[in-house]
């Protein structure tokens, strides 16, 4: 198995929510920069999610994955519909191809059957799947969503600001109507294959970069989660009072390649079972994903080297070939990671 380096910067985010102090934000985008340029990895605190919100979340969470499967299956994601909610077991979701060794239950922004997209059937749009059983969870999930959008928009300010753009750039452009994708994974240990070994069937998911701009992760004591960094392949392990946070594809491709979406992987070799709760924080459903405004292209092409782009993607894909609206590229990310149930409602 590869060697395991350093961890990953830790940045104090909580300047970005103060926006008359000007210098500690620029401050702030600085190292932003500079972490997206190495590895597109980061941890932040500072980021407004309060421990009761996060110990309730882990709580809940866990009442529900302690359930019979069949208990679980009443949410299953078949029953969500085009929406794209709610539960899915073990092996159903595939990475590059391979039944991902993960549970887990879906969720997105709460829309009822009025709402415009909803009533004109717009896949990935509609209503959360609450499981009765464990009344607790949607209470904890909303609140933790609340949390974790409004730190989102910050740190996409931060962002925007350390590209040598207005602090409102991707939400004028980009995220007025975000597309908020949220879930919460239960990996359990391996069973059948021995760690050390480095088989693909240990891989709780296997490697992959993530769709749309940013994913803010928060994770229980249990590590597993893996970077793909210049200097190889790193731990994130978790870290008290934070989230990792991550960008995503779109980025990397209004960027230019300048910031790149970097492969990640997990594997529990804990003994225990892991949570993990990643939201995705990306482009409205309908933007078009057009570059960055010609400037900021052109001062980016002038101060970059082209060594990352010699060693291509993880996956031979070229981003910047991409046109269309990021419910195109979503959906036909979707259509690879559960394709039977693509085929089913969507």
């Amino acid at each position: 198995m590869t060697d395991l380096c350093e961890n990953l910067p830790v940045i104090d985010m909580a300047p970005l929510f103060q926006i008359e102090d000007q210098d500690p934000r620029q401050r702030i985008a600085s190292a932003i920069q500079s972490a997206c340029r190495d590895s597109g990895f980061f941890y932040v605190t500072g980021h407004g999610i309060s421990e009761e919100i996060l110990d309730s979340l882990d709580q809940e969470s866990r009442r529900f994955f302690d359930l019979p499967n069949d208990v679980k299956m009443e949410v299953s994601m078949e029953k969500g519909g085009s929406a794209w909610r709610g539960f899915f077991p073990v092996g159903d979701e595939l990475t590059s191809g391979r039944p991902d060794i993960k549970e887990g239950l879906y969720f997105g922004s709460e829309l009822t059957p009025d709402h415009p997209r909803v009533a004109a059937g717009w896949p990935l749009h509609g209503a959360n799947l609450w499981p009765a059983q464990v009344p607790g969870l949607r209470p904890a999930v909303e609140a933790y969503m609340s949390a974790a959008i409004r730190a989102a928009h910050c740190l996409l300010e931060g962002v925007a600001m350390s590209l040598g753009l207005s602090p409102s750039y991707f939400t004028d452009h980009y995220t007025a109507i975000p597309t908020i994708l949220f879930r919460i994974f239960h990996y359990p240990p391996p069973r059948h294959a021995d760690p050390a070994a480095g088989h693909a069937e240990t891989w709780g998911v296997g490697e992959h970069t993530d769709y749309g701009l940013l994913t803010l992760l928060a994770q229980d004591r249990n590590g597993g989660l893996q970077v793909k960094t210049p200097r190889g392949w790193i731990e994130a392990p978790p870290l008290p009072g934070t989230l990792v946070c991550n960008i995503g594809d779109m980025l990397d491709r209004l960027t230019g390649g300048w910031f790149r979406s970097t492969p990640h992987r997990v594997r529990n070799d804990s003994g225990r079972g892991r949570l993990s709760f990643p939201l995705f924080f990306d482009p409205d459903f309908a933007a078009e994903m057009v570059p960055l405004p010609s400037n900021v292209l052109e001062e980016i092409a002038r101060t970059t080297t082209r060594d990352k782009d010699a060693q291509g993607r993880w996956d031979g894909a070229d981003l910047q070939a991409f046109e269309g609206t990021y419910g195109d590229y979503l959906l036909g990310k979707v259509s690879k990671v559960f394709p039977h149930l693509h085929e089913r409602v969507i």
